[in-house]
């Protein structure tokens, strides 16, 4: 029964620092640009999109299909990075096992 209780306890503080890494998470942001940087895009650790930043000289040259294009890339990569950010993040947490469902 001892080896049961500790394990539950282990368990419950891991579930404590998991919350506290994805409330951590919800502040740092990563950003990522197309384009040259003509499109830039940043994203939380939680993924959410912040901030989407489009030079001037992309929407004079008029080439809708091109905009979209830059700005999914960067969407995407900062997205990726963002990802990232997260499993370094909760590595930590579970001291590297790989928990599957986690993410």
């Amino acid at each position: 029964m001892k080896g049961m209780n500790e394990m539950l306890r282990q368990a419950q503080i891991m579930q404590r620092k998991m919350t506290e890494a994805q409330d951590a998470l919800k502040t740092k942001e990563v950003e990522a640009s197309s384009g040259g940087g003509m499109v830039t895009v940043k994203v939380t650790g939680a993924q959410e999109v912040t901030e989407v930043r489009i030079e001037p000289s992309v929407m004079e040259s008029g080439d809708v299909e091109m905009l979209q294009d830059l700005v999914m890339t960067a969407a995407n990569e900062a997205l990726k990075k963002s990802k990232e950010m997260m499993e370094e993040a909760m590595k930590g947490v579970t001291g590297g096992i790989s928990i599957p469902g986690m993410f």
